[in-house]
Formats: C-alpha cells, structure tokens, sequence
C-alpha cells in the first residue's frame, strides 16, 4: 500500500556513461507506487539524452559530488520540500528491484526519527557486496540491516526534512567524506540512519583510488570532518588514528605523499562553518558502534 510520502531522485552525470544513465533511469521508472520524479544534473558537462519527464540541469562548470547533488535537491525547491524524500543514485548503478521506493515510504513512515537510509550496494554479475560498501565497522555479513552512523552517497535515500534542518553536503569538500558530514550533523540534530540490505543498487567493482585525487581529497576532507564536526578534544584523537590507519596500509609513496599533502592542506585551508557535536552525539555514535575516534 502506498504511503503517499513523495520520492524524487537526484543524479549527477559527467554525461560519459549515457548507456548505463539509461538503464539507471529506466530502472527508477519501473519503481512500485507513485512515479518518482528524477532530475539529472550535468556536473560541467551536457546531460545524454533521457526519457521525457526527466528533468535536467547543465552546470557550467564540474562543482563535485556535493556541490552538484545540492544543485539537485535545489530543483525540488529549498531543501527539497517538493517532496518527502530523496534518492541519490550514481548514474552508472542501477536499482536492482521494483520495491525500492516503495519500501523507502514505508520505512520512514514507520519510523519518524529515521532520516537517511543507506542501500546495500552489491555487483551486477556476482551480486557481492564490497566490505567498504557496508557502512559499519562489522562489516563481515552484508546482507544484515542494522542502524549505522553513516552512508554511501550514491545508494542512499534522505528524509528532505533532515535538510531543512541540517542543511546539505558540504560543498568544499568536492569529493570523499561529504555523506559523514551530513551523518554527523543529523545524527546530533537527533535523526538515525539504516542500512537495509533489501534495498540494493547494482554497481560494478571498482576501487575508489581510481581517482586521480583520491588521497589527497581524503587526507584533507578528514581534517575538515573533525574541524567542523567533533568537539575540540576529539580533533587529535580522531586525526591520530586515522593517521596510524593510513601508515599501517603501508601506501606507496606517491600515495603517502599525495596523502600528507592533503592532510597539511586540511590544517591550513578554510573548512566552512564548524558546528561541533553534542557529547551525547559522541555517545550515540559509540552506542551504534562507531565512536567518533575511528
């Protein structure tokens, strides 16, 4: 039965996968209940032919995957308020089942302190799961649900009233982290996240390094989540381990030079607008299984 919550998608292209685009498109047309409105944003680039409906918007220039997602949530008017709810969906994936959308409505329906809910993205060929894909840090058994305190930014749905709250992703970042901050911040306005395992996105295996700028985005982005986010005694801490994390991957050296780059450019480059957490955030965050020290 349909919840009459309205869904909308937003999906950001480089108009360089117009096939798998398609398929993405026709995969969210096909979803059960209400349609879903889709816009398409061209992140500095044309926007490939679409169905008729969709929406599009060609930025000028590439503003990152937050700056461009915001740009979506914007044409569903301030903070998305045209509709309840909001997929985000990477334009090479694809919904694997007609129900995604309608189990989003009744999820957050069932559940007013449920904000965001993370998708359980799994490989179109083998239907494995990426232990990076499963936002927790027992990450062994994909296929269980659980509240998490975080979520993959492009197989995710978010209650648009989170970002009538909290605001949106945080365009400085440009790339990696982005969803953290938004977790963090609406954690600490109270809201909790899900990760469902029924709610999948089909998307190929990659390795997220395959970005040129991959280590120094998250060296630096990480300084920037504990500056703005975490309460000024958490800031060492955090950034310690993450620092004795990355030594202990033994990177090679460009990488590790890539790596300290960005973590010296995070320190000394402007971060946006610090909104430190509640201690009882720092406890539900340790409650849900993931202390904000890792």
């Amino acid at each position: 039965m349909n919840s009459g919550m309205k869904v909308g998608a937003v999906i950001i292209t480089m108009g360089n996968r117009p096939d798998e685009l398609r398929a993405l498109l026709d995969s969210v047309a096909k979803q059960d209940g209400d349609r879903v409105e889709v816009v398409v944003v061209g992140n500095g680039s044309p926007v490939p032919d679409v169905p008729e409906g969709v929406r599009t918007i060609e930025l000028p220039e590439n503003l990152g995957i937050p700056g461009g997602r915001n740009v979506g949530i914007e044409a569903f008017g301030p903070s998305g308020r045209d509709v309840d709810v909001l997929l985000f969906l990477d334009d090479d994936g694809l919904l694997a089942h007609h129900d995604t959308a309608e189990l989003c409505r009744q999820a957050f329906e069932a559940d007013p302190e449920l904000g965001i809910i993370s998708f359980r993205i799994a490989d179109p060929e083998t239907g494995e799961t990426q232990r990076r894909h499963v936002p927790r840090l027992r990450a062994a058994d994909p296929m269980r649900s659980s509240r998490v305190t975080t979520f993959l930014g492009g197989a995710n749905a978010v209650r648009t009233q989170v970002l009538a709250e909290v605001g949106g992703l945080p365009d400085e970042f440009f790339y990696a982290h982005e969803e953290t901050d938004l977790a963090w911040r609406a954690l600490d306005a109270g809201w909790m996240i899900d990760y469902r395992s029924d709610m999948v996105l089909f998307h190929p295996t990659t390795a997220p390094s395959r970005h040129a700028v991959y280590h120094r985005m998250v060296a630096r982005n990480r300084v920037w989540l504990a500056r703005r986010n975490l309460p000024a005694l958490l800031v060492p801490v955090y950034l310690g381990v993450w620092l004795l994390l990355t030594l202990l991957r033994k990177p090679s050296r460009p990488a590790l030079r890539a790596w300290f780059g960005g973590f010296k450019e995070g320190w000394t480059s402007p971060c946006g607008p610090r909104r430190s957490m509640k201690w009882r955030t720092v406890w539900r965050l340790t409650r849900l299984g993931r202390p904000p020290v890792i």
